[in-house]
Order: structure tokens, then sequence, then C-alpha cells
């Protein structure tokens, strides 16, 4: 029971930076991003094309890194040219079209069955002591990340976010470069993202094309919407939740005798009733945004 408590953690800790990096995008830059699961997607490939090609860990990373920063300047690059529902529309596109990518091109990728193999990152005396130790990491990124992020959207920067979000025309009108507010956001909510792919990589030793289904981005969007768009706290909470409720799916499906094709089923019907229910009942979400609050 530990270790599957253990694996839930870790899980929601990782769905947290992803729920973060999008929050720093919608709920503050007012960047509508339906192909999160895109920039989580650069992280595992990162990881995997560097083991496939019998490098280490860190030109995994690295590598991550760098395909994030070009895919999200590229989805910064189409907000010049697209008002923010046809650029929500666009990054959902493009998430289709790198998943398209993965799934086919065998040589690089290794299509539908994916990389497997690629080694933990942290061992100890036994699996379960490594797992602790990537938890720990996991955690400590976590809280560095909401850290840096409050600090970032307290500050002139977080302020001129909010203005872009809010008013974009005026924001232009004021001298703000909406085109390197929009470069700076994607730039600087792609890092966790990415760095969520790649643990989540060597976590799971396996990245394959199902990891980068669109649902996945709608997963991080209820997060994000049940725990309140604009609120750091509100979406890691809401990314604990909803990986405890995932987590309790197939206690329920045992309980109720129900078969085990249900499971799927009843994960979606949790994604989408939860932001229904929460978008008509509760829009600001479990923990709403502070408002008033820039300092400097």
């Amino acid at each position: 029971m530990f270790e599957f408590s253990l694996h839930v953690a870790t899980i929601a800790a990782l769905y947290g930076l992803l729920a973060l990096s999008l929050n720093l995008q919608t709920g503050f830059a007012g960047l509508v991003n339906f192909g999160q699961i895109a920039l989580f997607g650069c992280g595992t490939y990162g990881a995997a094309l560097a083991f496939n090609n019998q490098f280490g860990p860190v030109v995994g990373l690295l590598l991550g890194l760098v395909l994030v920063s070009l895919v999200a300047l590229f989805f910064a690059r189409l907000g010049r040219s697209l008002g923010s529902d046809y650029w929500g529309i666009a990054t959902l596109a493009i998430g289709q079209i790198l998943l398209t990518i993965a799934t086919n091109e065998t040589w690089l990728t290794g299509g539908a069955q994916g990389i497997s193999g690629l080694p933990q990152l942290f061992t100890g005396s036994t699996r379960l002591q490594g797992h602790l130790i990537l938890f720990s990491v996991t955690l400590a990124l976590l809280a560095a990340t909401w850290w840096l992020f409050h600090r970032l959207t307290q500050s002139k920067f977080g302020l001129s976010l909010r203005l872009m979000r809010e008013e974009p025309q005026f924001a232009a009108s004021l001298g703000y470069d909406l085109d390197g507010l929009r470069r700076s956001a994607m730039l600087v909510a792609a890092v966790p993202a990415a760095l969520s792919g790649f643990l989540f990589a060597h976590y799971m030793t396996f990245v394959g094309p199902d990891q980068l289904f669109s649902t996945e981005t709608f997963v991080v969007w209820t997060m994000v919407v049940i725990g309140g768009l604009g609120s750091h706290a509100g979406v890691v909470v809401g990314a604990i939740l909803t990986q405890m409720l995932f987590a309790a799916v197939p206690f329920a499906k045992d309980f109720f005798a129900l078969p085990s094709e249900y499971v799927a089923a009843m994960r979606l019907t949790l994604i989408g009733g939860g932001l229904l229910g929460f978008l008509l009942l509760r829009p600001q979400g479990l923990i709403p945004e502070k408002v008033g609050s820039i300092r400097g």
C-alpha cells in the first residue's frame, strides 16, 4: 500500500509541475494552450532519444530543454497572427501533428511501440529507495517552481502578463511588447513541463505516443480549472485531488464489480465531469486568484 501511495504522490507532483506551467500560460498570460502535452512530450522524448542513442540522462535533459524551447517559441510565434481562440485550436493541432510524428517515425521514436528500458535516475539499496529519492527531487522541483512563479507573477512582469490577458490592445497602446511577453511566458512555462516529462520518462522507464494523447492535456486543464486559474497553490491542490480521484477508480471498479474496460471510461468521465461541474458551479476554482497583490 505504501508503494502505491508513493506512486500516486509522485505522479501528482509531476502533474503539479505541468499544472503550474499551464497556469502561467493561461491563468496569467491568457494563452489558451490546448497543446500542453506537447511540451511534456519534449521532455519524455528528449530522455528517450538520448537513451536510444546511448547518451546519458544529462544529454537527455538538455535535448528535452532544447526541443521544448523550440516548440514554445513556435507556439508564441503563432500568437502574432492568431486570436486567442484560434491560437488554442492551433496549439491542439500542433500537439496532434507531433503525436502523429511520434507514432509513425519508427526509425526515430520507436513508433507505436515506443522506447523502453530507460534507466531509473536514482538507485538505492532497494527499488523503493530509488523511488523515494525521485519523489523527493520531484517535490523539491515542484516547491521551487511554485516559489519562482509566485515571485514572477508578483512582480512587474506578472502585472504585464495580467494586463495582456485582460486588455491586450490597451497593453499594446501603453507600449508593452506583446510578442516579447508571449515568448517569455511560453519559455518560462515550458521548462517545468519538460522537466516533468523527463522525470516521468525515467520513472516509468518507457516513452510512447500514448502518453501524448490530447486527453492528457485536458487532464491538466481539469487540474487547473478545479484548483483555480491564476492561483499557484490552487492548481497544485487540483493536481493532487485529480490524481487521488484517478487512483480511487480501480478500487471503485472492484467495489462495484465492474468490468475492467470501465476504468478508462470512468477516468474520462471524471475529466469531463470535473471540468463541466467547476465551470458551471465554481468557475473561480477551489482557491481563487488573488487580485491587487502585485508588488514592485
